[in-house]
């Protein structure tokens, strides 16, 4: 695999940047509990990683007998939540190693994106003080077709000038995964569970650094 000619990086957020998968998590299986609906992190969540909320809600609702007001409303009282946990984030709460890697790519004159499925990916960014160190943005509010659709990921690249093939992409779902590989990007998998399809995987980027993630990239 050459990954010489790699010229720029692009960001999932939740469960790359930040630990905010679990607060998606807490919010939904609140919801579910109040709702009396069975809910785990090993069954419906699973299902949820890396897409749009509108699949998050699709998938929460499959099979119960309730009217679209409902599902708007539970939508709405799930975001709520996951609201509260989402505004305690701050700087301290960024992902280990992410910040070094940022500045390794920088470094390096690396073009740097996000390009994150859910529509509080700004929200998470503004309070971790990073927003303002990316070269272009796109979340869930963008593109018409989510992961494991490659749009996000495509329009990162448009913005960034580079053609996938030239991209690294970090990604910790399934789903971004093979957004990832279907628009032609190199992709690094970051979980401890097994990612189909990924290049590479670690574990996270706490003990990682950029040569040493090009070098597996390259194996």
């Amino acid at each position: 695999m050459n990954t010489a000619n790699i010229r720029g990086i692009i960001f999932d957020v939740d469960g790359v940047i930040a630990d905010t998968t679990d607060f998606h998590y807490r919010a939904w299986l609140r919801l579910a509990e109040e709702e009396n609906i069975p809910f785990s992190r090993e069954t419906y969540f699973q299902q949820m990683a890396g897409t749009k909320r509108e699949e998050n809600l699709r998938v929460f609702t499959e099979g119960l007998d309730i009217d679209e007001a409902t599902k708007q409303a539970w939508m709405e009282r799930k975001q709520s939540y996951y609201t509260e946990f989402r505004d305690q984030l701050a700087p301290k709460d960024v992902l280990p190693g992410v910040v070094r890697i940022i500045e390794e790519a920088k470094a390096a004159n690396l073009k740097i994106g996000v390009g994150s499925a859910s529509k509080n990916a700004r929200e998470v960014l503004e309070n971790l003080q990073l927003l303002n160190r990316f070269d272009a943005f796109c979340d869930g509010f963008i593109p018409s077709n989510s992961k494991p659709a490659p749009d996000i990921f495509l329009w990162v690249a448009g913005a960034l000038g580079l053609p996938p093939r030239n991209i690294l992409v970090f990604e910790d779902s399934l789903a971004g995964v093979q957004a990832a590989r279907t628009g032609g990007f190199y992709v690094i998998g970051l979980n401890s569970r097994p990612l189909e399809n990924a290049h590479a995987q670690v574990p996270s980027l706490a003990d990682a650094n950029l040569a040493d993630l090009m070098l597996l990239l390259a194996d």
